[in-house]
């Protein structure tokens, strides 16, 4: 996104004993100076006091063109022109468009523009979308909604992912899993994917967890339930690996029925990959090569790691360097949560040493 700034001239002041030299936005007088971050020779900087982005006077243009990954100003780069149609930054190397109708007056208008989930949408998409009424935030949430269908007042959930790989979307779209939410639609705007999945009604383990620890029954019973689950994403022809399993991603439903969301960090897994191109998951539960201390990429025992501190918050509040059950059940934990990923369970592995307890 490309913003138009107005020139904004800096005030100096003098102030303090040695009459040191201070700088003030002259829209709210905060003063640039002190500042985290600031000096005076940068091309540009948005007022920490009011968000008003000013252009140094030594950039000889009235307009900021600014680098849509980091931020960088274009049209201070060597060779930059304004009808060039297109141009790769020379700082990160993001090829940005150069279109004046991508221009904004304000910051505001630009802030605006920049977070709108719709941008970018057809008409037909947008008209779509519309056939839903929010309902209110999951967990205080703006970027997961209860929505309902205005003609049949059944409820979805909606949200605007901005993390996200879009093949496994598409793939579960037409492929859906038991046990999971179902995808109605997928809508990729410029600035987030709008997926409406099926609300599933229930309380999640998190919530339950806040209530009362589970009996060693009840915690093998919802370990088995979600392996199984997992044992489906990780016998695909390419399996996918869920990477973010943990208490609030599990919901408990009134008919005893155990399901598993979120599928924003998911990845396909590739055998030939040596590490994450991007770090994933939650602390804790996430296995050490989820987080770059593996000896591997993520893989279906990265899925079996989080599973066995699931096991073991269930049982005793807390992970294992805390607190741990003890008897069999440990052992079992034990092993899921090896650092060696190839010496932990495959999830129908766990499946049948749960069952032997």
């Amino acid at each position: 996104m490309l913003k138009d700034l107005f020139r904004s001239a800096k005030n100096r002041r003098q102030a303090g004993p040695e009459s040191q030299p201070y700088e003030y936005c002259p829209r709210c007088d905060a003063n640039l100076t002190l500042q985290k971050g600031y000096r005076n020779d940068l091309p540009y900087w948005v007022c920490k006091g009011c968000g008003e982005m000013l252009i140094n006077p030594i950039v000889d243009s009235d307009i900021a063109w600014i680098c849509d990954r980091c931020e960088a100003m274009l049209n201070i780069q060597p060779g930059f022109s304004e009808d060039c149609g297109e141009w790769i930054c020379t700082e990160c190397g993001f090829v940005n468009r150069i279109d004046q109708r991508n221009l904004y007056d304000s910051e505001e208008e630009y802030q605006a523009d920049r977070l709108n989930p719709y941008k970018g949408l057809s008409d037909e998409a947008v008209l779509e979308l519309s056939c839903y009424e929010e309902v209110r935030p999951i967990d205080g949430r703006q970027d997961v909604l209860l929505v309902k269908d205005r003609e049949t007042d059944k409820l979805y959930i909606r949200k605007y992912l901005t993390t996200f790989q879009r093949s496994i979307y598409d793939y579960l779209l037409q492929n859906p899993v038991p046990h999971m939410p179902k995808i109605l639609s997928l809508y990729e705007s410029d600035t987030c994917l709008i997926v409406t999945e099926d609300y599933i009604e229930g309380q999640t383990l998190a919530e339950r967890l806040s209530e009362a620890l589970f009996s060693q029954e009840e915690a093998i019973s919802i370990a088995k339930d979600v392996c199984r689950i997992l044992n489906s994403l990780h016998t695909l022809p390419t399996p996918i690996i869920h990477r973010d399993i943990k208490p609030s991603n599990i919901i408990l439903c009134k008919n005893h029925e155990v399901c598993l969301l979120d599928m924003n960090v998911a990845k396909w897994y590739d055998a030939e990959q040596s590490d994450d191109t991007a770090y994933m998951g939650t602390r804790n539960f996430a296995a050490p090569e989820q987080v770059g201390f593996g000896l591997s990429a993520s893989s279906a025992k990265s899925d079996i790691y989080a599973v066995g501190m699931l096991i073991n918050v269930m049982l005793a509040g807390d992970f294992p360097k805390q607190k741990r059950p003890s008897g069999k059940i440990w052992d079992i934990i034990e092993r899921c949560i090896n650092l060696e990923a190839k010496k932990r369970y495959t999830a129908s592995e766990l499946i049948e040493a749960l069952e032997s307890l």
